[in-house]
């Protein structure tokens, strides 16, 4: 599970912006703690208001980047003067960008650094906690550089990758991602970590909805019986009209031309002495939306893993956004302990969730900021924090 993240010089945020799924003492315990060894306790949900262009979006871009980084940059960037996938901000094109992540994957914990331009890694490196110190299991930094020309120095303790193999990773490529794809054992740990985050956004912004979103759901649910199910039975609960969603197969085209195989969602309405079946093109938006949203939350709440979601709550009333968010909460919905980050513009989730969970972004001098609600001096446990926002007392809201 993550820990935190802080990272500079990426897209909006210029100055180091830290999130973190830390909870600390103080916060009563609730059924969105996970408890971990020593007293620790880590955050299931964390949520991000904001006004628009404040720099929401980019408050969640660091763990769709590193993800991205760690998982396919050594199949994706086939050339080496393709740039790595993401933006420094924009006053500052030649600065370096910096990025610290904090997981745990079982009572392990790690820390993964990066420092980065557009063009090359300048370090990188993987630490794992012995005691209370980190010691570390690959280091990769940049060394003789003089114009285009550079090399880097590693230092490896306990790490599968053969030394002669380090010179064929690319500079615009992860070490991790590079020796998951040679056979390491212990990079394959981490990579297979990573794979178990979804998100809905690229590295143009949020990925919108499109119909054609459908048939790859359906797709995905005709071939994993058991989240069928469980998309289908919340569906079902969400929207009265519907007693059951059916996958039915049809025959389209691709953007070739070609004939294919698509599979079409059919909503059947009614009980079965008098009902009928729309395909879900003809639905509601809100149930379109909640259809393909449970594509990306089923499978991290079946491995344990991270939901990183943009505008989570577009199409959806704010009772549907409440409970999908619960379904992070309990052990019957959440065995494995997944996370869910998002984004939303229903300012009501402020008397949802819990102060330490929440955080707000604003945008000032064409910087974006964020700070968490327990940041706030003088802010309690108890107040009505949808209010305070409200009035402005928090920050975090447009000026007209």
């Amino acid at each position: 599970m993550f820990s935190k993240i802080s990272f500079s010089n990426f897209y909006s945020f210029y100055e180091e912006t830290e999130v973190s799924f830390e909870v600390g003492k103080k916060p009563s315990h609730s059924y969105y703690d996970i408890d971990l060894p020593a007293g620790t306790r880590i955050n299931k949900v964390i949520a991000i208001s904001g006004a628009n262009g404040s720099g929401k979006t980019q408050l969640l871009r660091p763990f769709a980047f590193l993800s991205w980084f760690i998982t396919k940059s050594f199949v994706q960037a086939s050339d080496e003067d393709q740039t790595i996938a993401f933006n420094p901000h924009k006053l500052h094109q030649d600065e370096e960008s910096t990025f610290a992540l904090e997981f745990y994957i079982g009572e392990e914990k790690y820390r993964y650094k990066l420092v980065a331009t557009k063009e090359k890694v300048i370090h990188e490196s993987l630490f794992r906690k012995t005691s209370h110190l980190y010691s570390y299991i690959f280091t990769r930094d940049i060394e003789d550089a003089l114009g285009d020309s550079f090399s880097y120095k590693y230092k490896t303790k306990g790490f599968d990758f053969a030394p002669k193999q380090e010179s064929k990773v690319k500079h615009n490529v992860s070490f991790l991602c590079a020796a998951d794809a040679f056979g390491s054992v212990v990079a394959r740990k981490i990579v297979k970590y990573f794979n178990n985050v979804s998100f809905n956004i690229n590295s143009s912004g949020r990925d919108n909805f499109h119909e054609s979103d459908l048939f790859d759901s359906a797709e995905f649910y005709s071939k994993n019986k058991k989240l069928s199910k469980k998309a289908v039975d919340l569906i079902c609960q969400l929207d009265l009209g519907l007693s059951s969603v059916k996958v039915k197969k049809v025959k389209g085209h691709n953007e070739k031309g070609n004939e294919e195989t698509l599979f079409m969602p059919v909503g059947v309405h009614g009980s079965n002495e008098e009902s009928f079946e729309l395909p879900f093109f003809e639905e509601s938006s809100g149930t379109k939306a909640i259809y393909v949203l449970l594509r990306q939350i089923l499978p991290v709440l079946e491995s344990g893993g991270l939901a990183v979601l943009d505008e989570i709550d577009n199409d959806l009333h704010l009772h549907m956004l409440i409970k999908v968010i619960e379904m992070f909460k309990f052990k019957h919905t959440n065995p494995y302990n997944a996370q869910l980050i998002f984004t939303c513009h229903s300012n009501e989730i402020l008397n949802t969730l819990k102060k330490h969970q929440l955080y707000l972004v604003e945008k000032i001098d064409n910087k974006s900021e964020s700070w968490r609600l327990d940041e706030v001096v003088g802010l309690r446990a108890d107040d009505n924090i949808y209010g305070k926002y409200q009035a402005g007392a928090l920050g975090g809201i447009p000026n007209f």
